[in-house]
């Protein structure tokens, strides 16, 4: 994962991570082999794997180091070499599996989360075949969830609770939804409800015990974060999820953090950052002091030259919005958590 230092168009400092994405393509005949060499040059970032061994052991490799894969062979060799593999479809890679002719491309796993319809159709496309995609929302037209959530940015905790939703939209034809943020047009089969209690599924960063509703948190939080110096990453994590814990926020709602640009190169911080896949915004001591009503300390403006620092990021990260959470003192942490009121700007 390579870790990059932007600045965005108001001037702060950002650390984003990017993750790069592959496809295998894994052949056994000759016929096989010589579509494998069609297909590489067809599917961008696609990689041809070589059998040199037992074929388990080369869908054992490629499970590891890909992130979807091309299977021309057989669906019962697939079947039977995946099998000790397979764990979730939120993790298990895309498979499509794709006969020597290129006639069929058949979306065999992950085909939402994990991209495996598109796959399976951008072979068939390119090949001049036929798609099989068999996932009941697709053969029915209705709106895939797990695939709308991940688009929209919101996490699911109960994955359980989400499939026996998705089986109501299959059956029923229709699901509702409550938001407490404003949403954009949602998709027909999708009815905005206008009570809590009617709804099957509800869009909140809270913490919420409400039986038969699903929750969907959005990235709607932004976690200020201040420290001292060689703070370890545990340490701020272990901050953050005690002040989400407290107040009955969503962890998974917690969209990026923020601090003060004399931390842009704190281990710990960047660290916690990395593991959790979470961008950083770092602001001067400036920018900071011109945010009012925060709680300011005389030993930070010593330190930093700032009044304060985990409240005023918090609030000029997440565009002005309010404080849900002011800040908690740790021994080497403080943390205070700002909400952003419209977390789908960009879809409106």
């Amino acid at each position: 994962m390579n870790v990059l230092l932007v600045k965005d168009d108001c001037g702060r400092s950002r650390k984003t991570c990017h993750m790069p994405t592959h496809t295998a393509i894994i052949a056994l005949t000759k016929g096989g082999k010589q579509l494998a060499q069609r297909l590489k040059t067809l599917v961008p970032g696609s990689e041809i794997i070589p059998n040199k061994g037992k074929i388990h052991q080369t869908f054992a490799q490629a499970w590891q180091d890909h992130d979807s894969l091309i299977c021309i062979m057989a669906t019962g060799i697939v079947v039977r070499s995946i099998a000790p593999l397979l764990q979730d479809k939120t993790v298990d890679p895309a498979l499509v599996v794709c006969d020597e002719q290129g006639r069929f491309a058949v979306s065999l796993l992950s085909g939402h989360l994990g991209g495996g319809n598109a796959l399976a159709q951008k072979v068939a496309d390119v090949l001049g075949g036929q798609a099989v995609i068999t996932t009941a929302s697709d053969v029915l037209g209705h709106t895939a969830l797990d695939l709308w959530c991940r688009d929209m940015g919101l996490a699911v905790t109960d994955k359980q609770g989400l499939t026996r939703v998705m089986a109501k939209l299959v059956n029923t034809g229709s699901v509702t939804l409550y938001s407490e943020y404003p949403l954009p047009p949602l998709p027909q089969d999708i009815i905005p409800s206008r009570t809590l209690d009617a709804a099957d599924l509800l869009v909140t960063s809270r913490i919420r015990q409400k039986e038969n509703i699903v929750l969907l948190h959005p990235k709607a939080l932004v976690a200020g974060i201040g420290c001292n110096r060689n703070t370890p990453a545990k340490e701020i994590s272990e901050a953050l999820d005690h002040a989400c814990r407290t107040h009955q926020l969503a962890r998974e709602s917690v969209r990026n953090l923020a601090s003060i640009d004399l931390k842009s190169d704190e281990p710990g911080l960047l660290a916690f950052a990395h593991a959790q896949n979470l961008p950083l915004d770092f602001y001067s001591p400036d920018q900071l002091n011109q945010v009012e009503g925060v709680a300011a300390s005389a030993a930070v403006l010593r330190a930093t030259g700032a009044k304060a620092v985990a409240e005023p990021a918090a609030i000029l990260s997440s565009g002005g919005g309010p404080l849900l959470v002011q800040k908690m003192k740790f021994p080497n942490v403080t943390v205070a958590i700002a909400e952003i009121l419209q977390p789908f700007p960009t879809l409106f």
